[in-house]
Parts: structure tokens; C-alpha cells; sequence
């Protein structure tokens, strides 16, 4: 939930930073933040050795910023603020899928993680220290210019604003984690409302286009989980050749499938290295190889209302409930997107998913369902489980798009 929050918020973070940054060039307020001198910068540290010994600096250095205040607005602004976008992006598989080129600006993607996380450093420092100074320089008086612009004698009214609206957030926040613990799934339909269709719009359309080299592959890819231990899945992987498998595909289709391993590698074969992201922070290359998802769908013949891709799976958790994922009819079509039964030029290991496990290269990677049972096209994800679109969006209140 946490993450639905991050991503509720950022969205209104970016609106409110559009909306200021085009006000400010809009009118002559710009002039108030942009440096126009390198001569701030040695102004800048007089001003902060001022500050260092619990000294004010003149009133005259104050128009209407002191230099080091000036400075360190024009460094939220117009530096942290885009630098935090571009890191974010960069933690996206979706962007990162369709730009492979595009971590590199960091060094790579965990690097830019923790440019991220400094970042937030960052803003909790300038938030400490502004806070600090807005009550040391003078509480009511620039509380008067912060709430009301500086209006004659409106001290008194600003400092009621502002503090009513500290009350505020202080009450938003306990009343937004009593939701939390209370009614989680609500939560994260109402949040899921704005952050899905916004991760719709920016990731839905991306495909992957990476095209990693052998020498690229990592040499310890991690493992999330254990195999099934059902009786069915046991007696299916003895001997290791999953002779008596069969894919299953039914659903909203002309023509249901019963697919054997030697039937899926008689379908045409789709190798390619790629990165996968784990929602959980860690990323590993690999090489994937197996049968295109657009043959399994040309195979089937979807009907016209068929909109998603259910994918279940062999796994069941201690409280006997199925592990599923869903995708969009669409993005089951994109090249990359293949039902692997190779890693690394070898059959799929036990531990990685075998016999056959999802790969969809703009997701991460809880949504690539191992240990694929069954693939069932429906009209809507919401007609399955608890209508989330998987098992850890039905339990554990995970993003259905999944594109960062």
C-alpha cells in the first residue's frame, strides 16, 4: 500500500511542480529564484558561515531571499525535483524495456536507486532546516508572507492558516493509515483509480526492446520462492522431463488447446537477454528462451471479447488459494513476450519456474506467473480471485500494471 500512496502522491507532486514552475516563468517571479550571478555562490557561503556560528545575516542580504536561501530554493526546484523524476524513471522495467540506453545516464539502475534515495535525504534536510529558520527569522512574520503574501497586519490570520493546515496534513496522515489497516483492499481501489489509469497511459504502449549480450548475463540470477509441493506438480516433475505435461488454454477462445513440451517446442522458438526487476529492489540478465505468446493467442483464436490473459499456476499458498497473474490481450502480443522453457541455453531450471514460466519484459517480475498450469482468456481479471488481477494483488495489495 505503501507504494500506492508513493505513486498517488507523486502524481500530484508533479501537477503542483507543473503548475508553479509554469506560474513562475508565466509572471516575473523567476527572477526571485534563478541565480543570475556566479557571485551567489561566495555569497552563498558567507551567508551559511553566518548561519554555522548562530548568527543572522544583515537584513540587507535578505531581497527578498538571503544568497544561501535563493540558492538552496533554485536546488529544489530546478535541480532535486527533476532528478528525482528521472531517477524514478529509471527504476521502471517498462522504460528501462523500452530504453535499455536510458540507465546508463546513472551508471545503472541501482545506482540510480540510490541517487533516489538521496534525494529524498535531500528534501527531509531542506524541510528540517526551512522549517527551523521560518520560526528562528521571525515565526509570525513570515508565516504573513508565506500564507498571505505579506499583507499589513495579518500576522495573527497567517500563523492560524498555517498551523490549521499543519493540523491538517498531521490528521490526513492518521486518518490515511487507519484506512490502511482497516480496509486495505478499498484502499487500494480508490489510489488504484488514479495510479493505474496513469501507468496505463505512460507504460501500456512501451514494448520491449533490449538486446543484452551473453556476456552481460549475470552470473547469480536470484530465486524468489520454492517450487509446488502438490502431489500433481511432484508426480508432473519426476524425472525432471515433464513428459505428462500439458499447457491448457481455454477460456474465451474458438479453439481451447491441450499443449505437451514437445508441443510448445514445435511452435516457432523466441530467444532473447534481458533484465528482470524485482519488485523487491534486486535485477538479474538472463537469456529466455520459448514460444511467442502471439502463437499461443494465434493458435487459440481469442474471441472479440477477449481482453485479458489469466495465467494460473501450479503454486498454492498454506491457506489453499491458487497463485495467478493476469496481462492485457495487447501486451500478451508484444514480441517479447514468451512462455519460456530455456534459461541460459539449458532447460528451464526447477527453481526458475519450470516447466514453462511467463516473460513479459516491461513488467516486474511478480507478474511473470512461474510454474504455468493454465491459461485462461476472460473479458475481466475482476471475474477472478478476489478481482485484483493476481494472487499478490488479491493479497497483498501489489499494482496490477506493475510498469515501475
Amino acid at each position: 500500500l505503501a507504494r500506492h500512496w508513493h505513486f498517488f502522491c507523486a502524481a500530484f507532486w508533479t501537477l503542483n511542480g507543473l503548475i508553479y514552475a509554469l506560474l513562475l516563468f508565466t509572471t516575473n517571479n523567476w527572477e526571485r529564484l534563478i541565480p543570475t550571478s556566479w557571485e551567489i555562490i561566495p555569497h552563498a557561503w558567507r551567508t551559511f558561515l553566518d548561519y554555522a556560528s548562530f548568527h543572522l545575516p544583515p537584513a540587507s542580504e535578505f531581497h527578498p531571499y538571503d544568497p544561501l536561501q535563493q540558492l538552496a530554493y533554485f536546488s529544489v526546484i530546478f535541480i532535486i525535483a527533476p532528478l528525482t523524476i528521472l531517477t524514478g524513471a529509471a527504476m521502471s522495467p517498462a522504460v528501462l524495456a523500452h530504453w535499455p540506453c536510458y540507465q546508463r545516464l546513472f551508471g545503472n539502475r541501482q545506482i540510480a536507486r540510490s541517487i533516489h534515495f538521496l534525494l529524498m535525504v535531500a528534501y527531509l534536510s531542506f524541510f528540517v532546516i526551512h522549517v527551523s529558520l521560518v520560526v528562528l527569522t521571525g515565526f509570525s512574520e513570515n508565516m504573513n508572507h508565506i500564507v498571505l503574501g505579506g499583507v499589513s497586519g495579518g500576522s495573527d490570520t497567517a500563523v492560524a492558516i498555517g498551523l490549521g493546515a499543519i493540523a491538517l496534513v498531521v490528521i490526513l496522515n492518521v486518518l490515511a493509515n487507519w484506512w490502511c489497516c482497516k480496509a486495505p483492499l478499498s484502499v487500494q481501489n480508490v489510489l488504484g483509480a488514479v495510479t493505474d489509469r496513469l501507468m496505463l497511459l505512460f507504460f501500456h504502449k512501451m514494448t520491449s526492446r533490449q538486446e543484452y549480450s551473453k556476456e552481460d548475463i549475470s552470473p547469480h540470477f536470484w530465486v524468489n520462492g520454492l517450487p509446488p509441493e502438490t502431489a500433481e506438480f511432484t508426480q508432473l516433475a519426476a524425472g525432471g522431463t515433464f513428459a505428462d505435461y500439458r499447457l491448457q488454454v481455454r477460456g474465451l477462445v474458438e479453439n481451447p488447446l491441450s499443449l505437451s513440451m514437445e508441443d510448445l517446442k514445435m511452435l516457432p522458438k523466441k530467444s532473447q537477454i534481458t533484465m528482470h526487476n524485482c519488485i523487491q529492489g534486486w535485477s538479474g540478465i538472463a537469456e529466455w528462451s520459448g514460444v511467442p505468446l502471439s502463437e499461443i493467442l494465434k493458435a487459440c483464436k481469442p474471441l472479440p471479447n477477449a481482453r485479458y490473459l489469466i495465467f494460473h499456476s501450479f503454486m498454492i499458498d498454506d491457506k489453499g488459494r491458487d497463485y495467478y497473474g493476469s496481462l492485457d490481450i495487447e501486451e500478451a502480443g508484444h514480441p517479447q513476450t514468451i512462455l519460456a522453457y530455456e534459461m541460459n541455453g539449458q532447460t528451464l531450471p526447477l527453481k526458475y519456474g519450470a516447466p514453462v514460466r511467463l516473460r513479459v519484459e516491461t513488467k516486474l517480475g511478480f507478474k511473470m506467473v512461474k510454474y504455468v498450469k493454465a491459461i485462461e482468456l476472460v473479458e475481466s481479471y475482476k471475474t477472478v480471485g478476489l478481482g485484483q488481477g493476481g494472487y499478490r494483488e488479491d493479497t497483498q495489495c501489489f499494482g496490477t500494471v506493475a510498469g515501475i
